[in-house]
């Protein structure tokens, strides 16, 4: 499986995806701290998603359809990720039963979050979300050790 995956470490602020850039790939987190996001008219942003230590993150819709992106993607901090182009994604799919079970999962899972993202974003205050938010980071960041 290694050689379907490139190896990639990007500082803080540099973008992962610009808009109107092509999308080749999405990103496994191996460490760091991302958002995705857009950009309205009067240059607001809004936040997508915050992903971390294992979240995967793209511009799922341009990826998909290989068309350019509609969002951006860039660190919040120092990050390195693995990345994972649509025809490796498939061929590995193709290859390994396993793989297409574990990216059916996967989306399940991503729409899980979506839909929680929403949620928050109808009935929780802006502290809410951000102590959600810390406490996920906390999650992810602790170190399991076993004997």
């Amino acid at each position: 499986m290694a050689p379907h995956f490139e190896h990639k470490k990007l500082k803080k602020y540099q973008f992962l995806i610009q808009t109107g850039q092509p999308v080749d790939c999405e990103f496994w987190i191996i460490n760091g701290l991302i958002k995705s996001y857009a950009v309205d008219e009067k240059d607001s942003e809004h936040i997508l998603q915050f992903a971390m230590e294992d979240y995967w993150v793209s511009d799922y819709y341009a990826f998909q359809h290989q068309i350019p992106a509609t969002i951006f993607v860039d660190c919040i901090e120092d990050s390195e990720f693995f990345c994972l182009s649509l025809e490796s994604r498939e061929i590995l799919c193709q290859k390994i039963p396993a793989m297409a079970n574990f990216f059916r999962i996967k989306s399940n899972y991503g729409f899980i979050g979506l839909q929680q993202r929403i949620l928050s974003l109808l009935i929780q205050t802006a502290e809410e979300r951000y102590d959600a938010l810390l406490f996920k980071q906390s999650i992810c960041n602790r170190v399991v050790y076993v004997s």
